[in-house]
């Protein structure tokens, strides 16, 4: 549990600031983003494999080797295979240390991916190759697009039959506006992908097959003049293309990259390992170190500073053998300290993080330090909200993380009555959780109405209530045209009418739901004094 003090800490940890300095220029913390089935959870999968983290590509080795776990931990996620809930992941690589964040991959969870988005310094697109842009791809960009993240591109699934990657880039850049600048390109069309050439360099890298990708892929540099020799057709076309992107100025730009214009792209398969360790490498030689964050009031906070950082998620249940909570803490500053007694933002207590973990999944161990960009779980910080800033020394808060604006709701009713306790409280973790939103109908007595910004959230929070908490419910969905953010005088002004449904969450939040988007309009022409405000997203 976490334990608080009467008064406020007076001292810091003292810090070196070469060291955090010098252990900040040492992490890379970026987020994965893809259409579900664009391989996302493969590719995450196969950077552990290629970091030495996993013996063998689909286990996540825990302690002593006695358990595995996926980066996709939940029941639910491995009975649909897809990621419906962020995870980080904590691992080494070339002398660095890499804070992978995986995100859902599916829109109904775009709230979550965006809340994980905003303890990332860079973020890598999986696109399938096939598919190219999809829907939630142009959804997931408009959210890195919001937190202003340099984003690598990687062209998944090329040795399946696929589509021109030249044409892929120029849709890319039509229909995200994102400028995509190659570093490898294919040698041999989707399906009969023979490896790639690194347009850096020049060099050919032919890969060969593992036994159903579980090791790493063989990788042999060919010689151009022999590369030509044996690959025939498919070089050439290799070297006319890349030609082309030399030719329209396709190249790699560290600048135009950091400031989100161009995305370095790489071509490759999670499935078969091929191209796996050039886009891992990316990461480390391209993705920027963490940087400074800007405060509220729009200052900067240096790295080197005293220790500070946010809560980006918090989860319950991650590990049912321990039933606890975790709030998951981007360091953003200093050097954090195992047991130090730091500063809530929100309310100016204490707060000491005697339980820290570092997370790998699902799996945890006790973490003693940690420093900018690190991902730390603080365990059973049940006081902790998302959003919340932690700090030592000098206050400091950093920006409130929103929540979207629901767009599906659905009445809720507890089918087992005797399970009372275990429903409200079911309600509230998952409501604290941020997977679901919930208010409540004062015309049905407070019976409890969940909001979410897709139908797949609500699956999500029916599953967990009876498998988690015990507490079976039934839902009835109820679909509006518009949402509006009112107030109490004119919910009293406003027509009784059966198209119109008044929800509420406490005090500070009244919403309107209108069933006719003409009814809306109608009314705010007639009475332009009444409050009913369009709403994107909403203070927690």
């Amino acid at each position: 549990m976490s334990e608080t003090s009467e008064t406020a800490p007076t001292g810091e940890a003292s810090i070196d600031t070469g060291d955090v300095s010098y252990e900040a220029n040492r992490r890379r913390t970026f987020a994965i983003i893809s259409h579900p089935d664009a391989g996302k959870t493969t590719l995450t999968e196969k950077f552990l494999l290629y970091a030495g983290a996993v013996g063998e590509a689909g286990a996540v080795k825990a302690r002593e080797g006695r358990r595995r776990s996926r980066s996709d931990w939940m029941e639910l996620e491995q009975q649909r295979g897809i990621s419906v809930t962020s995870t980080a992941l904590k691992f080494d690589y070339r002398d660095h240390v890499i804070n992978l964040l995986d995100t859902p991959g599916h829109r109904d969870f775009s709230e979550d991916t965006y809340r994980v988005l905003t303890a990332a310094d860079a973020a890598v697109m999986v696109l399938d190759a096939a598919k190219g842009i999809e829907p939630q791809t142009l959804k997931l960009f408009e959210v890195c697009r919001a937190q202003q993240l340099p984003i690598l591109t990687f062209l998944n699934k090329f040795d399946r039959p696929g589509r021109d990657p030249l044409e892929l880039l120029d849709e890319i850049e039509d229909q995200i506006g994102l400028r995509p600048t190659p570093v490898t390109w294919p040698v041999g069309i989707p399906g009969s992908f023979k490896g790639v050439i690194d347009r850096r360099d020049g060099s050919f890298v032919r890969y060969s097959r593992s036994v159903r990708g579980a090791t790493e892929a063989g990788e042999e540099i060919v010689p151009p003049k022999i590369a030509e020799l044996e690959e025939g057709e498919d070089w050439r076309a290799a070297i006319e293309g890349c030609a082309l992107l030399d030719e329209v100025g396709a190249n790699l730009d560290l600048d135009s990259f950091y400031a989100g214009e161009s995305s370095p792209l790489f071509v490759g398969s999670a499935l078969t390992n091929f191209g796996v360790r050039h886009i891992l490498d990316a990461i480390v030689d391209l993705a920027p170190p963490p940087h400074p964050h800007l405060d509220v009031s729009g200052k900067l906070r240096a790295i080197t500073t005293s220790f500070s950082g946010f809560v980006f998620k918090v989860q319950a249940n991650m590990n049912p053998a321990h039933r606890d909570h975790i709030a998951f803490l981007r360091v953003c500053s200093g050097r954090f300290e195992r047991g130090i007694t730091v500063v809530a933002s929100s309310t100016g207590k204490p707060f000491t993080t005697k339980y820290a973990t570092s997370l790998f999944g699902a799996d945890r161990s006790t973490i003693d330090d940690a420093y900018p960009g690190d991902v730390v779980g603080l365990v059973n910080a049940s006081e902790l909200k998302i959003g919340e800033t932690l700090y030592l020394g000098e206050p400091v808060r950093y920006p409130p993380i929103p929540s979207f604006a629901p767009e599906l709701f659905a009445t809720v009713r507890n089918l087992d009555t005797s399970r009372h306790k275990q429903f409200r409280r079911g309600l509230e973790q998952l409501t604290y959780e941020g997977v679901i939103q919930t208010f409540v109908d004062p015309l049905l007595e407070g019976q409890p109405v969940l909001g979410a910004v897709g139908q797949l959230q609500l699956e999500v929070a029916e599953h967990r209530m009876a498998n988690e908490f015990k507490a079976p419910i039934e839902m009835r969905i109820s679909q509006y045209q518009a949402v509006r953010k009112t107030d109490a005088p004119t919910v009293s002004a406003l027509p009784r009418s059966s198209g119109i449904r008044i929800i509420e969450r406490g005090q500070e939040l009244i919403l309107a739901l209108f069933e006719s988007e003409y009814w809306l309009q109608r009314l705010q022409r007639d009475h332009p004094e009444w409050t009913l405000e369009p709403i994107v997203t909403l203070d927690r």
